[in-house]
């Protein structure tokens, strides 16, 4: 059997609800409310479920890697809109150069860790 794929959506959680809702709308999600506790954040393809639910381990263990075109047009992006001096918590690092890529490094309000990040081209 050969399984087709479509998408992919995490589920990720949130301390405030509201805060975060705000942050993933101000970062460039659309959204799209899907009860009253959870909505639908998403850029294109991409996508992940935001929920009204936290729980400490799970919410400080969570990272998502989101691999973009331009890393550095991304950084300076994010840059702009402030997000650090908006949102108590939010920490945006510099970029860091690995073997296999370079990404920086966006924590939201509630402590999600997401890595930006570019993949080096395959030879």
């Amino acid at each position: 059997m050969e399984i087709i794929g479509k998408s992919i959506r995490p589920f990720i959680g949130s301390k405030n609800f509201n805060i975060s809702r705000n942050f993933y709308s101000d970062l460039g999600f659309n959204e799209i409310i899907t009860s009253e506790n959870m909505s639908y954040f998403y850029i294109q393809n991409f996508g992940f479920y935001l929920q009204d639910a936290y729980v400490k381990d799970w919410v400080d263990n969570s990272m998502i890697f989101y691999e973009v075109e331009n890393l550095e047009n991304s950084l300076e992006q994010i840059k702009n809109l402030k997000l650090a001096e908006k949102y108590e918590n939010v920490r945006l690092s510099e970029i860091v150069y690995n073997e296999w890529g370079n990404e920086f490094f966006l924590h939201d309000p509630s402590g999600i860790l997401w890595h930006i990040g570019k993949f080096k081209a395959k030879n």
